[in-house]
C-alpha cells in the first residue's frame, strides 16, 4: 500500500515538473511577426565581356551545294576568329543552322522549288573588349555575310554583380531595422531571400568605314571597323522576409 502511495507521489511529482517546464517554455517563446522588405541599387559600371554574332549564308541550286559552300565559308569564320583570339580565353560556338529550299511564287500556280539556301550562325564571347571591331573585320573578309549583333554583358561571377546585390541587401535589412525599432522589437532571422536584377546596355558606337572597298578588282580592307562598348547600367534588387521578435 505505502508502495503505491509513493509511485502515485512520484508521478504527481513528475507531472507538476513537466507542467511547470511545459508553462516556463511558453514564457521563452519569443513572439515573432513576419515582414517583406525590398532593396534595389543602380551602378554605371564597365562590361568585361563582348559578345558578337556572325551568319554565314550561302545558295545553290541543289541543296548539297548550299550545304557544302557554307560549310567551307562557317570553317574559314571560325578559323580565322580562333586565330585572330588565340591568345585569350573565348569561346566560339555555332547555332542556328538551317537549310531550307527557296521558292517562286507565281499568279494561280504551285510554287516550284529555284534553289536552296543554307545560313549557319557563329557567336564569339570574349573579353577583350578593344577586339570586336578587329573579329568583326576578320569574319566578314572570310565569308560573313551578316553580324547578326553585338553586345556587352557582365559574367554572373563579376564582383561588380556581387557588389550591386551587396548594396541592395544592406539597403533591405535597413527597412528591416528600422520597421523593428518602430515595432520595439529587433530582428529575429532572415527566412528567405529573393534576387533579382538585370544589364541595360547603353548605346553601341559603330563605324564601319569603307571595310569592303574594291580595288584592283580584289576586296581589299581599306578601313578598320570602330566598336566602343560604354557603360552598363546593373539593376540589382533583393525580397528579404524577415522575422521580428516583438515584447
Amino acid at each position: 500500500m505505502k508502495k503505491n502511495v509513493f509511485i502515485a507521489f512520484l508521478l504527481a511529482l513528475l507531472l507538476g515538473i513537466s507542467a511547470t517546464a511545459f508553462y516556463f517554455s511558453k514564457l521563452n517563446v519569443p513572439k515573432l511577426t513576419r515582414v517583406t522588405v525590398t532593396g534595389e541599387s543602380q551602378s554605371q559600371i564597365p562590361p568585361d565581356n563582348a559578345v558578337v554574332t556572325f551568319s554565314v549564308m550561302t545558295q545553290g541550286k541543289q541543296a548539297v551545294e548550299a550545304q557544302q559552300e557554307n560549310a567551307r565559308k562557317t570553317e574559314s569564320v571560325i578559323k580565322s576568329l580562333e586565330a585572330l583570339t588565340a591568345n585569350y580565353k573565348v569561346e566560339i560556338k555555332t547555332n542556328d543552322y538551317s537549310l531550307q529550299p527557296e521558292q517562286n511564287y507565281r499568279y494561280e500556280k504551285m510554287p516550284n522549288i529555284i534553289g536552296y539556301e543554307a545560313k549557319n550562325t557563329v557567336t564569339v564571347i570574349t573579353p577583350n573588349l578593344n577586339q570586336v571591331g578587329a573579329l568583326i573585320d576578320a569574319a566578314t573578309k572570310a565569308g560573313a555575310n551578316s553580324v547578326e549583333g553585338i553586345s556587352f554583358i557582365l559574367r554572373e561571377d563579376s564582383p561588380a554583380q556581387g557588389n550591386g546585390l551587396g548594396i541592395a541587401t544592406r539597403q533591405a535589412m535597413a527597412k528591416a531595422e528600422a520597421i523593428a525599432q518602430s515595432l520595439n522589437g529587433k530582428i529575429y532571422r532572415v527566412v528567405e531571400a529573393q534576387e533579382g536584377g538585370g544589364q541595360i546596355q547603353g548605346p553601341v558606337a559603330t563605324d564601319y568605314g569603307s571595310a569592303n572597298t574594291v580595288a584592283k578588282a580584289d576586296y581589299k580592307m581599306a578601313y578598320s571597323t570602330t566598336i566602343k562598348s560604354g557603360s552598363l547600367t546593373v539593376h540589382s534588387n533583393i525580397l528579404l522576409i524577415v522575422e521580428v521578435e516583438t515584447k
